[in-house]
Formats: structure tokens, C-alpha cells, sequence
């Protein structure tokens, strides 16, 4: 049986430049379902088939272009799982849904190394398969690192964690893991043998701890031994997780996801609280967190960084005229101005409270700082703000201090808003700064 939806998504028309994912259903409420949940809620466009034929003749067109297959194992031309033979066979990546489920069903469906299995039981069974689909399409953003000495064991780790679409780093010592973590910045989770030649599971995992918190990055540990206390002994030495082997594929698929998912809960916690709830830029207590070390790395290096604090003038003013309601759109209209400044470069910009703003300028002098900080207050000076049917000019004073000696973070600001209540004492609507400081002096 074919359908009309046997095509690029049908309904919403395909996303320019999404990836494709293949969707092999022959029930039309079942697809058609799915295909707008993952066009509408993971950005993907749909390719549906109903039948194995037409599965066929659409990889033989294009099997390059599909991101993952998502297939019923049984459909009326494939009863016994040809349809998820085809998808392996030309290497695509394919997540697996049933209706009928056991042991052999089971054993049929893991030995091709699928993505994952959701067994269509029940009313979740949709969102399942969109949560699967969601979950192997971040699992292409994590790297794993696996270490084992044992080159087999360490090919059949990697290979089940391939499967699940990471990225994987492989070593066969505690030395060479070390360097890796090194090498490799967005190692987010370690999977290690303990009996090694160079040092213990259990002895690196202690070493990377001593870099790492568990919040930023996860350790798995895995032995064949019958030492029952091993388990006990890593987890005491920092380990997320354990697991003895021979362990079921499923088993350790499940532990890895679990603890990649808490990674993503932490991250998004931090995200969180280091979000200004009104304008979304990093937050105050994020900018006193991350602004010293910056600092300090810029010193370490010999190297000056300059901070600036700006402040909206006459802000109380237009809150008292307009309102707190219009006052909150002029500060999201700056802050979203500001961002689009500095998108994508190395300042550390956020909203320190009420109508003020601080940004920090790795590498940059006083001189430099100054001028880039003139450009932004000139382009700011342009902002209109509807209030009321009125368009209202917004202007800022902003005061740049340069960081060149070892101090207090708080003595860095507090040069900052020195030149901040300088400019607004010339005006308004003005820089100032050390260097202009030391310009007039010289007049």
C-alpha cells in the first residue's frame, strides 16, 4: 500500500538545508503523525515510505541523503525484517519500531547494531520514537572516550557506541586517555578497562577527577574481574558508573545514555542560572564567575584585557514617563543589539542589573576597548523603541577600564564605573576611559 504522503514531507513543505530523515510506515496515521513531529519538532525534512519497494527505489535515488531510517521491522512486502536489512546494508543509521515483541524479535533487532528499538504498546509509543530520534541526533555531538588495553574489547566498545551515533576516541592506556582529554576538549564521557599496563581503571579515574568534575564530565568503569568491591572502589574514586562484563549491549547502551542525559540536564541547570531572566544574556553572578578567570588567563600570559560598564541614560526617568512595561523593552531592545554585536566573538557581555551592562575584552587594551565601545554606543544612539505610538531614542554612557596588573575582580569594575560616572557627568551619551583620562591630562 502506498499514500500520498509517500514523498518529501507532506504538509509543510521541506526546510532549506535540513537534514532528511527516512520514515518507512505503512499505517498513514502512524506516519503521518511522525513525519510532522519531526519536521515541526526536530527541524527535519520527511522522506515516507510505505513498502519495502518503494523504500528501495528511493535509496537507489538517494541513500546518501538520509541523516537516520526510522522503520516498522514488519510491513506487508517485508514480514520478516528485510526493510531494516535494506536500511543496514547501505549504511544508513535506523532506529527500529514494532508492534510485535519478544525475545527472538529482540535478538533479530540487535545483532544489526541499530540506532535503538521503541515497541509500539502503548500512547507513548509516538513520543518514544521523536525522544530516540531526538536522542541520536545529540548523541552526534558527544564524544565518548574509550579506554582498554585489550584491542578487541575495545573495538566491541567502540563499535556498540558507533552505533549509537557518537563520536568515540579510543586509547590503550591510562597515559595515552590523559593525553586524549587533553587533545580533545568535548570529551564528555570516559569508558575504562581497569587492568591496564601503565596504571589501574581506578587510579585514572582518581587522576581525572583531580581535573574534572563529574558535572562536566561522566566516567564508566568496566572489568571482568570477579572482585565483587571493584565496583564500590571506582565509584569512591569518582566514578559515575560501573558495569562487569560480559554485560548485555542493551545494559550498557542504557547506562551511557543515562549518564549522557544527566550531562544534559547539568548543562542546561548552568544554562539556567546563568541566564538574566528578562534579556538573556549571561547574568551578573555568571559574570563575577567566569570574568577572573578570563582575566587571569589574559595575565598569565602577559597580556591586558579592558572591562566596560554601561548604563542606559536617563533610564528612570523613561521608566517613570513610560512605565516599567516599556522600560523592559528598551532594555531587551539594547540587549538584543548588544548580542548582535558581539555574536560569535570572545567578549563576555551581560546584564549586571537594572539598566547596566558589563562586557569583558580579552586581549583588547584601553585604546582599543575605547574605540570598539564608541562604535557600539553611536549604533545604540540609532535604536527606536515604540512607546505609546511614539518612537523613543535610547542613549548610553559607558566607561572602559584596562586590566594590566593583578586585583580584585570588584577593583577592575570599580575603575570601570568611575569612568562610567565621568561620562555621564560630561553628558550622557559618551565614552570614557583611562586613555582619555590620560589624553586630557596631557593637554
Amino acid at each position: 500500500m502506498t499514500f500520498q504522503s509517500e514523498s518529501d514531507r507532506g504538509g509543510a513543505g521541506p526546510r532549506f538545508g535540513a537534514p532528511t530523515i527516512l520514515l518507512v510506515e505503512d499505517s498513514r496515521m502512524f506516519a503521518t503523525v511522525l513525519a510532522h513531529r519531526f519536521h515541526a519538532e526536530l527541524g527535519l525534512n520527511v522522506k515516507v515510505c510505505s513498502t519495502l519497494k518503494s523504500m528501495s527505489d528511493v535509496i537507489a535515488h538517494d541513500h546518501h541523503g538520509f541523516i537516520m531510517a526510522v522503520l516498522d521491522l514488519n510491513l506487508p512486502d517485508s514480514p520478516y525484517g528485510e526493510a531494516l536489512d535494506c536500511a543496514i546494508a547501505h549504511g544508513i543509521p535506523t532506529i527500529v519500531f514494532t508492534g510485535t515483541f519478544d525475545l527472538k524479535t529482540r535478538s533479530k533487532i540487535m545483532e544489526r547494531r541499530v540506532v535503538d528499538y521503541v515497541v509500539k504498546d502503548g500512547e507513548f509509543a509516538l513520543d518514544n520514537i521523536v525522544a530516540a530520534v531526538r536522542r541520536a541526533l545529540a548523541n552526534r555531538k558527544t564524544r565518548v572516550l574509550v579506554v582498554d588495553d585489550v584491542r578487541s574489547a575495545r573495538e566491541t566498545l567502540t563499535s556498540l557506541l558507533q552505533s549509537q551515533q557518537y563520536m568515540v576516541v579510543e586509547t590503550s592506556s591510562g597515559e595515552e586517555a590523559m593525553a586524549a582529554l587533553q587533545t580533545y576538549g568535548d570529551i564528555e564521557l570516559v569508558i575504562t578497562d581497569h587492568h591496564m599496563p601503565d596504571m589501574t581503571g581506578y587510579e585514572l579515574t582518581r587522576k581525572i577527577r583531580r581535573r574534572f568534575g563529574s558535572d562536566r564530565l561522566r566516567i564508566i568503569g568496566v572489568s571482568s574481574s570477579d572482585d565483587r568491591m571493584l565496583s564500590a572502589s571506582f565509584l569512591k574514586a569518582g566514578a559515575s558508573d560501573f558495569i562487569y562484563r560480559p554485560f548485555v549491549a542493551e545494559e550498557l547502551q542504557c547506562r551511557v545514555a543515562n549518564n549522557v542525559e544527566t550531562l544534559t540536564q547539568l548543562k542546561q541547570l548552568r544554562a539556567a542560572a546563568a541566564c538574566d531572566y528578562l534579556t538573556g544574556l549571561y547574568n551578573r553572578r555568571y559574570f563575577y564567575e567566569l570574568g577572573p578567570k578570563i582575566v587571569t588567563d589574559c595575565l598569565r600570559q602577559k597580556a591586558v584585557s579592558s572591562v566596560a560598564i554601561m548604563d542606559i541614560d536617563h533610564f528612570k526617568r523613561l521608566n517613570d514617563t513610560y512605565g516599567h512595561e516599556i522600560g523592559d523593552k528598551v532594555l531587551t531592545a539594547v540587549a538584543r543589539r548588544l548580542a548582535t554585536i558581539f555574536e560569535g566573538s570572545d567578549n563576555l557581555l551581560s546584564r549586571l542589573g537594572g539598566e547596566e551592562f558589563a562586557i569583558l575584552f580579552p586581549m583588547l587594551d584601553s585604546s582599543a576597548a575605547t574605540k570598539l565601545c564608541d562604535e557600539i554606543r553611536s549604533d545604540i544612539s540609532r535604536l527606536k523603541v515604540t512607546a505609546d505610538d511614539e518612537d523613543l531614542s535610547v542613549t548610553v554612557s559607558i566607561g572602559v577600564a584596562e586590566i594590566s596588573d593583578y586585583e580584585t575582580f570588584d577593583n577592575y569594575l570599580n575603575a570601570a564605573d568611575q569612568f562610567l560616572y565621568m561620562a555621564k557627568h560630561k553628558g550622557r551619551n559618551l565614552v570614557f576611559s583611562d586613555v582619555k583620562l590620560t589624553g586630557e591630562a596631557a593637554q
